[in-house]
């Protein structure tokens, strides 16, 4: 005679997390996961990140303000090269 299997059922499992994510939360430690999120959240906006897409932005920035620059660099020279060739 086969052993029988146990099934899980998956709603049953959401049921009892759901039920359970509720008592914690009327627990003291639902209190403190919420003051630990609330203190990490304000810790970390005082920090003044930027997001990874924001950093890309300003270093794409920079890069074409430095090939500027190295261009105007380079024209100035010619033009003094031109003034003191005179």
């Amino acid at each position: 005679m086969p052993k029988p299997t146990a099934m899980l059922d998956p709603k049953a499992l959401e049921e009892f997390s759901a039920r359970f994510s509720a008592l914690i939360k009327a627990t003291p430690a639902g209190d403190l996961e919420k003051n630990v999120k609330a203190f990490l959240g304000s810790g970390l906006a005082r920090l003044n990140l930027v997001t990874r897409e924001e950093f890309e932005v300003q270093r794409d920035v920079l890069a074409e303000t430095r090939r500027r620059i190295a261009a105007l660099e380079a024209r100035v020279g010619e033009l003094e090269a031109k003034i003191n060739s005179k």
